[in-house]
């Protein structure tokens, strides 16, 4: 389900005050869960940790997190401390001492390891987990807001496809009488040219069961009835058991029902009618079949 959601906070640990950490989230429909992280490598470390909150809130979709350790004046240098150059200081004797011919530090050198040397705050990890569960908080409200519009076009789908099955059902006993009659005609018709009259009672009777036979096997009540069942299931899952989990796989399998229905009713089709009546049913349960992808 498509989503977004962000969440950053200032750093009040000691020597770390000018840095903001932040998470954003972006979220786009998948049948599974597919998670991916963008983050510095020092902060790596705590990807096993924000996955585990992930898969715990969420059970499908592709979801990009992307955290992030900035100053939040991005055009300012932070400024060394006292003891970081005490420490460069020693570390630049200790070098010499062993290599005199290198050359000593600049200032722009340290002002460049200044910059890189943003080092995380080593007990960041209570605070990220819980910037992010605010913004997977904020992520659930908004693809809940969105389920809400997709719930309502989809009972709106159903609809359209009930009134199509109406449609359909009047159909029925005259294609089957249509069908018995033209087959039960056209062997009268080769009777006619040169059968024996003491036989024409009997093959009259076998021509009508033969025509029966083949109405029962063009006769699409069947999957009528059953396009209406499913039908109802999903309504039914949509209105009354939309926060269970699990019910966006639910849903992907009555879809996949309702597809192979309509794709019997149009091969088992013997008029142009019920055949744009398929093909209007398979538009719209195609339109389902990816909105329910949005579906948890």
């Amino acid at each position: 389900m498509t989503g977004y959601a962000s969440a950053q906070t200032q750093l009040s640990q000691v020597g770390f005050e000018g840095l903001r950490l932040g998470i954003e989230i972006r979220s786009v429909n998948s049948r599974f869960l597919d998670l991916s992280f963008k983050m510095n490598d020092d902060l790596r470390s705590h990807e096993p940790a924000l996955r585990e909150l992930f898969m715990g809130a969420l059970k499908r979709g592709k979801v990009e997190a992307k955290v992030y350790l900035e100053h939040q004046e991005p055009d300012a240098l932070s400024q060394p401390s006292a003891k970081f150059l005490q420490e460069l200081a020693q570390l630049q004797s200790l070098i010499q001492a062993s290599l005199p011919q290198a050359a000593p530090l600049s200032v722009a050198d340290i002002i460049k390891l200044c910059t890189q040397g943003s080092q995380t705050p080593p007990d960041i990890r209570p605070t990220l987990l819980e910037l992010t569960k605010k913004a997977l908080h904020q992520l659930i409200e908004a693809r809940a807001i969105e389920g809400k519009r997709l719930v309502q076009s989809l009972l709106e789908r159903i609809e359209q496809l009930h009134g199509l099955t109406q449609q359909a059902s009047p159909l029925i006993p005259l294609l089957v009488e249509q069908q018995r009659q033209r087959f039960l005609d056209r062997w009268t018709e080769a009777m006619a040219l040169g059968a024996n009259q003491a036989n024409m009672e009997s093959a009259q009777e076998r021509a009508l069961a033969e025509a029966t036979s083949y109405a029962i096997r063009i006769d699409v009540a069947e999957e009528l009835t059953r396009l209406n069942s499913h039908l109802t299931e999903i309504k039914t899952c949509l209105t009354q058991s939309a926060v269970k989990e699990g019910v966006g796989k639910r849903l992907d399998f009555l879809i996949q029902e309702l597809h192979r229905e309509s794709n019997t009713l149009g091969s088992k089709s013997t008029t142009m009618e019920l055949s744009k009546i398929s093909v209007d049913m398979k538009v719209l349960i195609e339109q389902m079949r990816e909105q329910v992808q949005n579906l948890e």
